[in-house]
């Protein structure tokens, strides 16, 4: 597939949009479009603001209400904004309906997503992954791209197929599509061939939410060099590295990061990538402790293993980033609400005793280890893989774990360990 990139001197410009319906509060929605803004920071544009509306459910029309859209339509021909950004995936009629409206371009979660993997993917298997995804998001809206595009020139949201020649129909986008799945069928053949080979091993995998340190973690205890940044979606290949903790030798897999309202397309697409995960014998399930909505991240990975087929896996959480607590504690905040009655604040309850004095290192370290937190998401291990914060316990109760498996599977080599 070929992929554009973005080749404008000037960030794009964009708004934001979110809706807060029934069972969110304010709070969420601005949460939710903070990590929006990240994810067009991460493709390459800039956010100059947001707009968010109370409703019920999403207008079937122009998801937000008449008022609103006037109010965006006047922001952003003032501003001379390139791009609208939906914090929800859009029908092709709202988009068409957007586009008159706002005269500019519209994009939505699912297409931001995918043109973020379209810029990040390298190998072959992942190109061909995110190219299925696309024509799968793009066949619906076909007639939209058509009269969409002959206005564009590119930028963000528009990578891959949504470039292709005007002529391009139906048949030829599913015909497309029935090649990339064949294609995808034949690199999951190697790459099941080559899974089996490992079958000697203990299996590790690592997963958790974009952005929350994973690959640094796999970096530390395999003493690689994987790519690991700030931005969302660093890794879209699965990386397996071969690591020895005392005399046990493991094979640790880094996959995809997750993120809420991932596009079911793209679910689909990497379900061959992530079969790492669904062959691990243990999950380490990476949690950034320091992000405000850590639970809320913690049930879109648990509910995205569901998904996969992998939610019966044996599962060590890691609350990682635990410096940005000890280092600063003023901001950080736990989620609390109805369904945890009762809970103590951690940053009342673990940064400072009850004379309101801060405690050291160590202190806040067997606080963390005796919270609610470690109670509910037992076992669980506090560290900081940028800091190399304790990970000694984690290297501990990963070897007594994986030993446990391989001599169930290898009963003689009980005298090995």
């Amino acid at each position: 597939m070929k992929t554009l990139h973005n080749t404008f001197k000037e960030k794009e410009k964009a708004v934001l949009v979110g809706l807060v319906t029934g069972g969110e509060t304010v709070e969420q929605e601005k949460e939710y479009l903070d990590e929006l803004a990240f994810l067009l920071e991460t493709a390459g544009g800039v956010t100059v603001k947001s707009f968010m509306q109370k409703s019920a459910h999403p207008d079937s029309k122009t998801y937000v209400g008449k008022g609103k859209i006037e109010e965006i339509r006047d922001f952003a021909k003032a501003e001379n904004i390139d791009m609208v950004v939906f914090d929800d995936e859009l029908s092709p009629s709202q988009i068409r309906n957007l586009e008159l409206y706002l005269e500019c371009k519209i994009l939505d979660r699912s297409n931001l997503i995918l043109d973020i993997f379209a810029g990040r993917a390298k190998t072959a298997q992942a190109k061909t992954q995110v190219e299925l995804a696309q024509f799968q998001y793009l066949l619906p809206r076909l007639t939209r791209m058509w009269t969409h595009l002959s206005k564009q020139k590119g930028g963000i949201g528009m990578k891959g197929p949504g470039e292709t020649e005007i002529e391009t129909d139906r048949r030829i986008v599913r015909d497309r599509i029935s090649l990339l799945k064949e294609k995808l069928g034949t690199i999951d053949r190697q790459n099941s061939v080559q899974r089996k080979n490992r079958g000697e091993f203990v299996r590790v995998a690592l997963v958790g939410y974009t952005n929350v340190g994973k690959s640094t973690l796999l970096n530390l205890l395999s003493k690689s060099e994987v790519l690991a940044e700030d931005k969302l979606f660093a890794t879209l290949d699965t990386t397996v590295r071969k690591i020895v903790i005392e005399n046990l030798p493991l094979l640790l897999s880094d996959t995809v990061g997750f993120i809420r309202k991932l596009p079911t397309n793209l679910i689909e697409s990497f379900k061959s990538t992530l079969d790492e995960v669904r062959e691990a014998d243990i999950l380490l399930h990476v949690v950034d402790i320091s992000h405000p909505g850590f639970e809320e991240q913690i049930k879109t990975v648990t509910q995205t293993l569901l998904e996969i087929g992998a939610g019966d896996k044996p599962m060590i959480t890691i609350f990682n980033k635990i410096d940005a607590l000890l280092h600063d504690p003023i901001n950080f905040h736990a989620n609390f609400n109805a369904e945890h009655p009762g809970k103590t604040h951690l940053q009342e309850g673990v940064m400072h005793d009850k004379l309101g004095q801060k405690l050291n290192q160590d202190q806040i370290l067997e606080r963390l280890k005796n919270s609610w937190v470690a109670k509910e998401y037992a076992p669980s291990i506090f560290i900081s893989a940028g800091k190399n914060l304790n990970l000694d316990d984690l290297r501990e109760f990963l070897y007594k774990t994986a030993l446990k498996i391989h001599l169930s599977r290898y009963p003689h080599n009980h005298l090995l360990y």
